[in-house]
């Protein structure tokens, strides 16, 4: 029996890794995609990790360990890439026309108020030269 429900989180670990995989391929930006793939992968290896110990019980501390390191760093990780990705101007994206720059730091209002005379492309061509 114990066989069987540890066969039974592995196979439920290797279809949420699965699906995460398939969504970091439909997402449609690298937001969305840090989204599925981080908390996929999390819930995914931490549910295989239950089933190897499920069928290896004397590896238990090992695999703690293992799922401790796993849930610190997937999450510290993805909001890691996702600050890079908004500081290097990666618009979100948005159902009417794909992507928007729409809530990102540097697109306040006083960016719409600098659209009105056309300085706002000349503030932005300054910040990538800096």
């Amino acid at each position: 029996m114990m066989s069987i429900l540890a066969d039974l989180f592995l196979v439920i670990g290797a279809a949420f890794i699965a699906i995460g995989s398939l969504g970091l391929i439909r997402m449609p930006d690298v937001y969305n995609r840090l989204q599925a793939g981080t908390k996929a992968a999390t819930l995914g290896a931490l549910t295989l990790l239950l089933g190897i110990g499920l069928h290896y019980p004397d590896w238990w501390a090992k695999l703690l360990v293992i799922a401790g390191f796993i849930m610190f760093t997937n999450p510290v990780g993805s909001s890691t890439i996702a600050r890079a990705a908004r500081s290097a101007g990666i618009p979100f994206w948005s159902k009417e026309g794909g992507s928007s720059k729409e809530g990102t730091k540097e697109q306040g209002s006083s960016e719409e108020a600098s659209n009105q005379d056309g300085s706002a492309d000349a503030n932005h061509k300054q910040a990538e030269d800096a």
